[in-house]
């Protein structure tokens, strides 16, 4: 018999972690068992856990940036085995009747909210279950807290960019040098675009400018955002905070596009949109074609993550530096044996 999982639970909204033991989730015939080595700690287990999105459930353990082993397959499972290193990233399931599923799109799936691989239980715990089609096979030379990074923020910014790059001669400005931004700056300068970290914060120049961005500009400085007005063709916002957005939306060209990863506030003129014949999208996560791709390309690309460890003991002390802006730039949990 399986043993009892350890973890770490949010027992009501906005509530600090405590440890939690409970009886490992039934095993479907297509599903597997993950022991958990690695968790990545996205600004998105901070919205979980205040029940952002209206859709948490509590007991809640957060964490969907997993690198583990398969320590229990399903008797329909034959393309993953035992001992396998694999990562899962926030959708371990689909519903495969809504008409997304039908596309192929599975991760816009009608029930998202039973979609995540935190339902019944995270990753920042001991040991998680998700359907086979959502665990990934990663590569041998690919560090384990890389992988865990890029099981959402670089799918993440990846699928945005795979998705509106139509040419690799766009100028792509990155809007926010932290987690999602530093690994959105890498994967567009390894798209071959012309990139511009925009930052609220000018100390972090020199570092963006080492990930790839060709042109910093400080976000808040008026006349620099004048020198760029119309000049960008795509803008990638990866800012989770209040934005002053038109001289945001005077840099992007006409007909250009501005696309939302994190969850800003939005309050914008709309005559810029009408005037300028700009849009707005958002891009979320990806499908399974896409984590594959995603982590081909970042491997051949050498896409590195920053990333500081630290055990899963200090999960809270991890969610506070990640509540306080202070990670640079993305944490993993590392769960000790």
């Amino acid at each position: 018999m399986t043993a009892l999982i350890h973890g770490y639970a949010a027992k009501a909204m906005g509530e600090t972690l405590e440890p939690f033991t409970y009886a490992p989730p039934k095993l479907g015939e297509y599903d597997v068992r993950v022991a958990v080595t690695h968790c990545g700690v996205c600004h998105t287990d901070i919205h979980a856990i205040n029940d952002y999105y209206g859709i948490t459930n509590f007991p809640f353990v957060p964490g969907h940036e997993i690198v583990g082993f398969i320590s229990e397959v399903g008797s329909g499972v034959s393309s993953l085995k035992e001992g396998d290193r694999v990562g899962i990233g926030w959708q371990a399931r689909s519903c495969g009747v809504c008409e997304w599923c039908l596309k192929g799109e599975t991760h816009l799936c009608m029930k998202i909210e039973d979609t995540t691989v935190m339902v019944p239980y995270g990753g920042f715990s001991s040991s998680v279950v998700a359907d086979h089609r959502f665990v990934y096979p990663l590569p041998s030379s690919m560090p384990s807290e890389t992988a865990a990074v890029l099981m959402c923020a670089g799918v993440t910014v990846y699928s945005a960019l795979q998705a509106h790059v139509t040419s690799p001669d766009l100028k792509v400005a990155i809007l926010g040098v932290g987690g999602l931004g530093h690994l959105a700056i890498q994967f567009a300068h390894a798209f071959g675009c012309e990139v511009t970290a925009l930052s609220s914060s000018p100390d972090k120049k020199e570092q963006a400018l080492g990930f790839g961005a060709d042109h910093f500009i400080n976000a808040t400085d008026k006349d620099s955002m004048r020198q760029v007005s119309y000049d960008f063709d795509l803008l990638i916002c990866t800012a989770n905070k209040v934005i002053d957005w038109s001289p945001l939306l005077m840099s992007l060209k006409k007909r250009g596009r501005l696309v939302l990863l994190g969850f800003p506030d939005i309050e914008l003129n709309s005559t810029y949109l009408v005037a300028h014949e700009l849009s707005i999208t958002g891009s979320l996560i990806g499908t399974p074609s896409k984590m594959r791709a995603m982590l081909s390309f970042a491997q051949e690309h050498d896409i590195q993550p920053v990333v500081e460890l630290m055990p899963m003991t200090q999960v809270n002390a991890a969610l506070q530096k990640v509540k306080e802006n202070k990670a640079r730039y993305r944490i993993v949990l590392v769960n000790e044996a």
